[in-house]
């Protein structure tokens, strides 16, 4: 397999591993583990490693920090991908290199959230930041299976507005998710003790954690409200299939995603089902962002010598050569 057919499989690696991450950080925040590690970047002043005194929540760190190191490897290795496919694509390009830095710059976030005891602000920023990774590593993976910039709109504006909108609203749903948390009892860590031993008070936000979350109940209503309103208006003008698709599986992950939201609420938050919300935000964040990028398309004359170049670039899907790319791209809405 040649290195330009590699990189599809890459970019969907990307945006796994990315999603992987998350459940593993929050793991290490509900098992009450965040200072398994007391500080950053050794796990202790003597050691990079755990040691037994550390037991479970020491252990259950440091695997997420070496998850860390995988997310690098694929990292690198869809950079260097990208970089040797051919034709010469800038925008993959682009994303590829914003990918690969993005991983140790999430990392020095984690550790500064673990030197400043697991401080809600900071811990709200490493969240949405692997967010914004995830919603990257979508559209890398759009661009490498469409072969060339998305520059040909499937549909008209008032539609694309609206996919906007859902995904600038889905961006504050996640954020206010992230300040319910920080005002809740998942803080990180049970029994937080520093370097000489010493407890640890972990804060909160000191927000009212009822009201947060009415808030973000709320921005959750508003946000099924345009995902539903997207998902008619690409029925009734006739949107292609893949953007009709993209706005059903995402009103499908909202549908869930409350559904699991409002029983964790009314059951006192247990852990399960928090790691399960936390997972649905995660594919929220792809299946929004999936939905924007559905709406353009490579030019047809990029999908058609990405499909019968000698290059070796991945084919594109049958309905975008065919059902896809044909669309007026000025069809009104």
């Amino acid at each position: 397999m040649g290195v330009s057919r590699l990189l599809r499989p890459l970019a969907v690696a990307t945006l796994v591993s990315n999603i992987a991450i998350v459940v593993t950080g929050g793991a290490v925040r509900l098992t009450g583990s965040g200072l398994g590690c007391p500080t950053w970047p050794r796990c202790t002043q003597q050691s990079f490693v755990p040691h037994g005194e550390l037991g479970m929540h020491g252990a259950i760190e440091f695997g997420n920090r070496l998850m860390t190191f995988v997310l690098a490897g694929i990292a690198v290795a869809t950079w260097v991908a990208a970089m040797r496919a051919r034709p010469r694509r800038r925008s993959v390009r682009v994303l590829a290199t914003v990918l690969a830095l993005g991983i140790p710059g999430q990392a020095v976030i984690g550790g500064v959230t673990v030197l400043t005891d697991l401080n809600p602000w900071v811990v709200s920023l490493h969240l949405m930041l692997s967010m914004a990774m995830i919603a990257l590593a979508v559209w890398l993976v759009r661009l490498v299976r469409q072969g060339g910039p998305l520059s040909t709109p499937l549909v008209g504006q008032p539609l694309r507005r609206l996919c906007v909108a859902v995904l600038a609203v889905t961006s504050v749903v996640l954020y206010l998710g992230t300040v319910v948390t920080g005002a809740g009892p998942h803080a990180g860590h049970l029994e937080a003790t520093d370097l000489e031993g010493q407890a640890v008070v972990v804060v909160r936000n000191g927000l009212d954690a009822q009201v947060v979350s009415h808030v973000h109940a709320a921005l959750v209503y508003l946000l099924v409200a345009l995902t539903v309103a997207a998902l008619v208006v690409a029925v009734r003008t006739g949107a292609p299939r893949e953007v009709r698709r993209a706005a059903g599986v995402l009103l499908g992950v909202e549908a869930v995603q409350g559904t699991v939201g409002f029983a964790q609420y009314f059951q006192d938050l247990p852990i399960l089902l928090v790691g399960t919300h936390l997972l649905g935000a995660a594919l929220l964040t792809a299946a929004a962002t999936g939905l924007l990028v559905s709406t353009r398309a490579a030019p047809p004359d990029a999908r058609g010598a990405t499909s019968a170049g000698p290059s070796g670039m991945a084919h594109t899907s049958a309905d975008a050569t065919i059902g896809v790319a044909q669309r007026p791209p000025d069809r009104a809405v």
